[in-house]
C-alpha cells in the first residue's frame, strides 16, 4: 500500500488570508503571467487572436455584432463588455503596413425618389424604432420623423439642455445661517393627520354678490377683462392686528394665513422655490411671508414638462460673454406678473357692487382699511378659524388661520352663517405655440367642445397652483370655487385680455379630482410645527430648494428680512466705498 505524505504548508507570517508573497512554491508555474479581466457571461471562442489589433478578442465572440452600414459594433443588450476598456497584456500590435487596406464604409447612394417622396409611404423604411406610426402635434398636423436611426427618435427640441437649467433660490442663503433640518418630499408624502371641523372665532370685511352672468360666457360671447381699481390687502401673519389680539389671549400655539398654509400643505407638488419665515415668540409660532416674495404672485405652468424659463443672467466675471436676449412677455417672471394681474381684476370684475343683490357686512369691518384710505375696498371677507392638530385628547396644539372668501352666491343661504360663500380665481392662456405652454390646446377652439381636454391639461401643468387654490377654499369653508378662463386678445400683447368662460366646482370634489389629500397636508403642517416648537426663541426660515424636491430649515438672525438688516448692509457698503 502506497504511503501518503502531506505537502508542505506555507503559513502567512503576518496572519492575513492567503499565501504570503515571500513564500511562494518554487514550482509555481503562473507566477509572472499577468491577470486579464474576464466575466463568466463572456463566450470564449478562441484562446487568443494575434491578428485582433483592438487587444481584446472577446468582443466578436460574446454576442456583439457589426453594423454593415455604419461599420460600428453593437451589442444585443446594449451593455458594455466586461473589461473591454482595460489594457490587455495579450494584445499584439501589427506594424506591417503592407497589409493595410482602406475600407469604404459609406452608405450607398439613395434610391431615386427617396429624398423627396410623396404619398403615404414617405416615412416607410426611415422611421426609428418605436415611432412607426405618424405622430400628430398639437396643431393637428403630422410631425416629421427626424430621429432616423435612433431608438425612440428625438423626444423634443434641446432635451439635452433642459436638465442643465437651474433656478435661483427665492432667498439668498447666507453662509452664517445654520441648517437645522432637511426633509425630502418623498418623506413628506407619507405623513397623515386627520383634523376635525374648525371653530370659527371672528369674521371681518364686506362681501358682494357674484354676477351669475359670467357663468354663461362662452368663447363666442367673450367679454373683455377690465382694469378695476380696488384695494385688497395681503398682510402677513405677524402684522395682522387681529392675530396679535388672539395671540395675546393664548387662542392657539401656531398662527398663519391660508395663503402661507396652502403652500406648506401642497409642498410636495411645488417645483418653483419658496420660503416661509417662522418666528418663535415664547410658546407661540408665527408663519410669515416676506414682502415681495413668491407668495405675492401667481405661477404659470409650474408643473409642465418644460415650464417657462427666465433668460440667463449675465456672468459679471466673464465680460466677453454674449449679452442675454431681451426680456420676452413669455418668460416665467412676466407670465407670473400677468397671471397676478388677471386674478385680481377678474375677481373685482365678476362681482356686483350695486344692489341688487345687496352687499353683506360681516360682524366687524375690514381690519386693514384705515380712515386715511380713499380708494374703495374690494369684495373680501376674512374668517379667523382654529384647527385642532392634536393627535390625542391630552395634546393642546391648535393653529389659528386667517382665511379669505371673495364673494357670495345670491340665493344660496345666509353668508353670515357660512352659506353660499365662494372664492374666485382665474387661469390664463398666453400663447399655445410659445415655449413653456405645456402642450395646452387652443382655448378658443377647444374650450366649448372639448372642455375636459383643457381642464386635464391645466390640472397637469398647474397642479400645484390649483391644489393651493383648492386648499385655500376648503380652509375658508367656501361652498364653491369660480375659476375663470382668461386669454390674451392677441398672443403677442400681454396687456389686453378677454374672458372666455367660467367654471364652477365644489372644493372637496375638485380636491378629489386633483388627488389632493388634506390629511397629508395637515401631517406636513404638524411635522413642521413640532420642529419649530422644539426650537429656542428666535427666527427661522423654511426654504424650498430651487432645483431639488427638498425643504430645509435654517436658523437666521432676528434682524433678517427686515429694514434694519438692509440699512446695516447699506451702511457697510458706504463705508467700504469711502475707504
Amino acid at each position: 500500500m502506497a504511503s501518503f505524505s502531506l505537502p508542505q504548508i506555507h503559513d502567512n507570517p503576518d496572519g492575513s488570508w492567503g499565501p504570503s508573497s515571500s513564500n511562494l512554491p518554487e514550482t509555481f508555474k503562473f507566477k509572472d503571467i499577468p491577470y486579464a479581466p474576464y466575466s463568466k457571461s463572456d463566450k470564449l471562442g478562441r484562446f487568443a487572436d494575434w491578428n485582433d489589433i483592438s487587444g481584446d478578442n472577446r468582443q466578436a465572440a460574446s454576442g456583439s455584432t457589426v453594423n454593415p452600414r455604419t461599420g460600428t459594433r453593437g451589442r444585443r443588450d446594449g451593455a458594455q463588455i466586461f473589461g473591454s476598456g482595460l489594457p490587455s497584456a495579450f494584445s499584439f500590435q501589427v506594424e506591417d503596413e503592407s497589409s493595410f487596406s482602406l475600407v469604404d464604409n459609406k452608405t450607398g447612394a439613395p434610391r431615386r425618389g427617396s429624398a423627396f417622396t410623396r404619398g403615404r409611404g414617405a416615412n416607410r423604411g426611415t422611421g426609428s424604432y418605436g415611432s412607426r406610426a405618424p405622430q400628430r402635434n398639437t396643431r393637428g398636423g403630422f410631425t416629421p420623423n427626424r430621429g432616423t436611426g435612433q431608438r425612440g427618435g428625438r423626444k423634443g427640441w434641446r432635451d439635452w439642455e433642459k436638465n442643465n437649467r437651474t433656478r435661483e433660490s427665492s432667498v439668498a442663503i447666507d453662509p452664517s445661517w445654520q441648517m437645522l433640518e432637511e426633509i425630502e418630499f418623498h418623506r413628506l408624502a407619507k405623513l397623515r393627520l386627520e383634523v376635525d371641523e374648525p371653530e370659527e372665532l371672528e369674521s371681518y370685511g364686506r362681501l358682494y354678490g357674484y354676477n351669475k352672468a359670467y357663468d354663461r360666457i362662452t368663447t363666442k360671447t367673450e367679454r373683455p377683462l377690465q382694469t378695476v381699481d380696488r384695494i385688497k390687502y395681503n398682510t402677513t401673519t405677524s402684522d395682522d392686528p387681529i392675530i396679535q389680539q388672539l395671540a395675546s389671549k393664548g387662542t392657539a400655539a401656531i398662527y398663519a394665513t391660508d395663503v402661507i398654509l396652502s403652500v406648506l400643505m401642497c409642498a410636495p407638488r411645488s417645483v418653483y422655490p419658496w420660503d416661509i419665515v417662522i418666528v418663535r415668540e415664547g410658546d407661540k409660532v408665527f408663519f410669515d411671508k416676506r414682502d415681495g416674495g413668491p407668495f405675492d404672485t401667481v405661477t404659470v405652468n409650474e408643473n409642465a414638462g418644460d415650464p417657462p424659463q427666465d433668460p440667463t443672467a449675465p456672468n459679471p466675471s466673464n465680460p466677453n460673454e454674449k449679452a442675454p436676449e431681451p426680456s420676452s412677455i413669455n418668460t416665467a417672471t412676466s407670465l407670473s406678473l400677468e397671471a397676478t394681474y388677471i386674478n385680481q381684476n377678474f375677481g373685482f370684475q365678476s362681482v356686483v357692487e350695486t344692489p341688487p343683490p345687496p352687499a353683506i357686512d360681516f360682524d366687524k369691518p375690514n381690519p386693514f382699511y384705515g380712515p386715511d384710505e380713499t380708494e374703495p375696498l374690494a369684495s373680501c371677507g376674512y374668517r379667523y378659524r382654529v384647527f385642532d392638530l392634536g393627535i390625542s385628547d391630552d395634546e393642546d396644539i391648535k393653529i389659528c388661520v386667517r382665511t379669505e372668501v371673495d364673494a357670495y352666491l345670491p340665493g344660496q343661504g345666509n353668508p353670515l352663517h357660512g352659506q353660499g360663500l365662494t372664492t374666485i380665481r382665474a387661469l390664463n392662456e398666453f400663447d399655445p405655440r410659445a415655449p413653456g405652454a405645456g402642450g395646452a390646446p387652443d382655448w378658443r377652439s377647444k374650450l366649448d367642445s372639448q372642455r375636459g381636454a383643457v381642464v386635464a391639461t391645466e390640472m397637469k401643468n398647474n397642479s400645484c397652483k390649483l391644489a393651493k387654490w383648492t386648499v385655500q377654499s376648503i380652509l375658508a369653508g367656501a361652498e364653491q370655487m369660480k375659476i375663470g378662463y382668461v386669454s390674451r386678445a392677441n398672443p403677442r400683447d400681454n396687456t389686453r385680455h378677454v374672458i372666455l368662460s367660467t367654471a364652477s366646482m365644489r372644493p372637496m370634489d375638485f380636491a378629489a379630482q386633483l388627488n389632493v389629500s388634506l390629511a397629508n397636508g395637515w401631517g406636513i403642517v404638524r411635522t413642521v410645527a413640532d420642529l419649530c416648537l422644539k426650537m429656542a426663541e428666535g427666527k427661522y426660515v423654511l426654504v424650498k430648494d430651487p432645483n431639488k424636491p427638498v425643504i430645509r430649515l435654517y436658523a437666521v438672525p432676528f434682524s433678517a428680512f427686515t429694514g434694519e438688516e438692509e440699512e446695516e448692509e447699506g451702511a457697510v457698503s458706504e463705508e467700504e466705498a469711502e475707504s
